[in-house]
């Protein structure tokens, strides 16, 4: 029986280290340029995926992101990515690490087969809640493990594996099945298996948001600035849409206590910041169809 494709020798793996180093690094390249068109042939897979997510935080559920190894680090690279770029809140989001996030180099391997704390870490979970689950091999413990207690709890499940027929993709209600070329360095699936793996992830974010109302004409509107890249980031975005001077996105974000969306209500023509909530509010968020209660703006 042939290993898994993550298991599998590249054909071309021998060549690596006998042969110039430049020609070693365009192998490389190409191998996590095959790697990255994965997630193209799981569109409805991660869009699925994506819906569920939207649908647990607007229902006031959590996300819950569980993994190991270089899984486990893509995974969490996503989530804490969430709340400076579409403003989710940190308390609605959780990652579950094998071993916890590494606070050093060393990154046991063991750990994977540890799943001690899942119970714990899970132990508040609910049928609101998507628990979003990640192995390249399709049959890591840990996160097998995280998938059966998430589904025992009543939670949606998502599966993100690189081999087909695994056993993590067989019990999640999103099976997203990212088929990578076997790596190059053989088992290195921080490589072409990372790459696809955190491309999905990302688009399963991103369309999340999407379906919030988080994105508006491909901007993240839904930030809350809190720094000066992204004052300066917002306040672009404040200009764009309402057409606003500089001076004016300044002020409304101050009034909007660095909100996006208000303040650019608060641009459009909102009487006051509770004014723009309150728009926000009616429109589910939605900052398109808040806009369109101001005619102001469309004149």
């Amino acid at each position: 029986m042939l290993p898994n494709p993550t298991e599998q020798l590249h054909p071309d793996a021998s060549k690596l280290d006998n042969q110039p180093l430049e020609e070693a690094a365009l192998a490389l390249a190409k191998g996590q340029h095959e790697a990255a068109g994965a997630p193209r042939h799981a569109l409805r897979a991660i869009s699925g995926g994506a819906k569920a997510m939207a649908r647990s935080l607007a229902s006031g559920g959590s996300l819950y992101y569980a993994a190991a190894g270089s899984s486990g680090l893509m995974a969490a690279a996503d989530a804490m990515e969430l709340g400076g770029t579409f403003g989710i809140a940190e308390d609605r989001i959780r990652i579950l690490m094998a071993g916890g996030l590494p606070q050093s180099a060393h990154m046991p391997g063991g750990t994977e087969d540890d799943t001690a704390g899942l119970a714990e870490g899970l132990a508040g979970l609910s049928s609101s809640d998507t628990v979003i689950t990640v192995s390249a091999s399709g049959s890591t413990p840990y996160t097998l493990e995280a998938a059966r207690l998430a589904r025992l709890a009543g939670a949606c499940t998502i599966g993100i594996a690189n081999n087909p027929g695994s056993p993590l993709l067989a019990q999640c209600d999103h099976a997203i099945l990212l088929t990578t070329p076997p790596e190059l360095i053989s088992g290195s699936t921080r490589m072409g298996a990372g790459t696809a793996q955190k491309i999905a992830l990302n688009m399963l974010s991103s369309l999340m948001a999407i379906k919030l109302g988080h994105v508006h004409d491909g901007m993240m509107v839904n930030l809350r600035a809190d720094n000066a890249k992204l004052r300066n980031r917002a306040e672009g975005i404040i200009t764009r849409v309402t057409g606003a001077t500089p001076a004016a996105a300044q002020a409304a974000l101050e009034l909007a206590d660095g909100a996006v969306k208000p303040a650019i209500l608060i641009c459009a023509g909102a009487a006051s910041p509770g004014h723009a909530v309150e728009l926000l509010e009616d429109s589910a968020g939605r900052l398109r169809s808040a806009l369109m209660k101001l005619p102001q703006l469309l004149s």
